[in-house]
This record gives C-alpha cells, structure tokens and sequence, in this order.
C-alpha cells in the first residue's frame, strides 16, 4: 500500500513540525490498510479529529456559527459518495464512504446525510468548534438576521485574506509568484495497493461563508477524483478548484501520458493561469506520486507498507 496525505494548500501555517507529525501519523494508518479505500478513510480520520487541519473538529465556521462537514471519496472503478452540509459529523470522510458502499446514490447532503452517518455507526452531534473558532467567531460581531444580512456580513470576510479565505484574489503575497491564498487546511489522501486506486478529501469548508456554503471538495471531479489511472485529491479555493475541475484535470494529465508529479504541476499551472487563485493537488499513479501548489506552503506524507 502506497498512500500520500496533504493537509492543505495556503499560507505558512502556525507549528508546521507539529502538523507534519499529525500527518505522518495519518499516512502510516492508512498504509496499514488493506485497500486502497480502507486506506483514504484511515489516513483522514486522525485530520478530522485534529484541531490543526481545517475538517471535522476545528472546522471553519459558517455565517450563522455552525460548523458544517463535507467530503467526497471515489476508487478506480469510478464508484463515488459524497456527503455535504453535516453539523456534528466529525469524520465526513466515513460518510461519504457509506454513501459510496451502501446507497445507490453519490451525493447526500444536509440532516439527511447526518441521519445516514446515524444510522451506519458513524458518530454524531459532535461539538466542532473549538474555543478559539468559537471566540474569533463572536468576536467578527456575526449576524442574526436572514440571508442578505449575513450577505452583508460576510463580503468584507469571505475570500477576505484570513484563514480560510481566498478565493479570486489572484495576488501575489509578496512578490515571489506564490499566491496569497491563507490557510486552506482542507484534508485529502490517495491511495494504491498497485493494482486499484482510491482518493478522498475532507473539509470544514471556508470561515464565515453563508451558512450552507458547499465548496469544492465533495464535488467528484473538483476536490477528487480517481480512474484506473491513478487518483487525486485538491485543495485550496473552493470556488475556483470547482470552476475547473482541478482533481479531473490532474487525472485527466495522468490519462495523457504524464507521470505523477508532471501531472500535478500541470494541473496547478492550468489552475493558475485561468483562475490565478491559490490550490494545491496530491496524485498518485502506477510509479508514484506527485504534488503541486501555487500558495506558500502545503504539507505532505507519503506512507508504504
């Protein structure tokens, strides 16, 4: 079992050496797994439980204070679930892997994807917030009335240059051609047991979007995607990752010919010149794996049993 883990693409974060050894520890528990998608599902588990990434707890907050979970997960033989909108899910990813394995859909959202985490033993009613997430939440003065309030509200916050914001900012941070995206903290993890492949992403969404927000990241093809090609897994700005499928289009590179790591930098390239927004893609094919990114940083492992 081959498996590579990312915790995120944006800026520099706070305690890097301890967030690597959190995601040291995810990719050896997922190499331990038998296959590949018991791997993607092991290997994000502990992300969702830390409060360093940007999933499950310590998640980024949405307009009406509530943490929202969404994931997708998907294997080579283009079998996908998908789960969104879920207060009190800590582990998304599981989720998202019952939706795969024991519904014939691909995508379930909201109380209805809690009901189903529920129902299949995945725990619920989780406290995601943690005390500074709650505090720096009061502290933005957050709003009380409907919709076009919280819209008001949030144009000045969403995509503003904190935390998990960034989208379309297209700016350089200080002149050295990274992008000036903040902390997309956004989990993911690809897998391969050298002959099947699986990928999966996770996320707490982006701080202070509308309450109900769904970004990239349980979108197939946007946040992750696999083929008998290899698998891979985005993050960054949601809403542009979205825009131009960017998981699909790193396989897409892997189905042209291109190795892992060259699929990668092609992926971030396209991604750069038509957005200019800050992303990163982990990727993993039959010889390796590969990763890119725009922004100032994103932290990786690579695990095999």
């Amino acid at each position: 079992m081959r498996v590579v883990v990312h915790g995120g693409a944006g800026g520099v974060p706070d305690e890097p050496a301890r967030r690597q050894e959190t995601l040291d520890e995810a990719a050896d528990r997922g190499a331990d797994a038998e296959t590949p998608l018991d791997a993607v599902v092991a290997a994000l588990a502990p992300l969702e439980s830390s409060p360093r990434f940007n999933a499950g707890v310590g998640g980024a907050v949405q307009s009406d204070g509530v943490v929202r979970t969404d994931a997708g997960v998907m294997t080579s033989d283009r079998a996908v679930g998908a789960a969104c909108s879920m207060p009190g899910v800590e582990h998304a990813a599981s989720v998202a892997r019952v939706v795969r394995s024991e519904t014939p859909h691909v995508f379930v959202s909201g109380a209805h994807a809690v009901d189903l985490a529920d129902e299949f033993g995945v725990k619920t009613g989780v406290d995601l917030l943690t005390d500074e997430t709650r505090e720096r939440y009061e502290a933005e003065d957050p709003p009380r009335g409907g919709p076009r309030e919280h819209l008001d509200w949030l144009a000045s916050r969403f995509g503003s240059g904190d935390d998990h914001a960034g989208q379309g900012s297209g700016s350089d941070a200080d002149g050295d051609g990274k992008r000036d995206a903040p902390d997309h903290d956004t989990v993911g993890a690809v897998a391969s047991d050298g002959e099947t492949f699986a990928a999966a992403t996770s996320t707490g969404g982006r701080s202070f979007a509308l309450a109900g927000r769904v970004g990239d990241v349980p979108q197939v093809g946007s946040g992750f995607f696999c083929t008998e090609a290899g698998g891979a897994s985005a993050t960054g700005a949601g809403e542009d990752i979205a825009r131009v499928t960017l998981s699909r289009r790193a396989v897409d590179f892997l189905d042209e010919g291109l190795g892992a790591q060259a699929a990668a930098d092609r992926a971030i390239e396209e991604f750069d010149e038509i957005t200019g927004s800050g992303a990163g893609v982990i990727v993993v094919d039959d010889d390796g794996v590969g990763g890119a990114f725009n922004t100032d940083g994103m932290q990786t492992s690579v695990a095999r049993e």
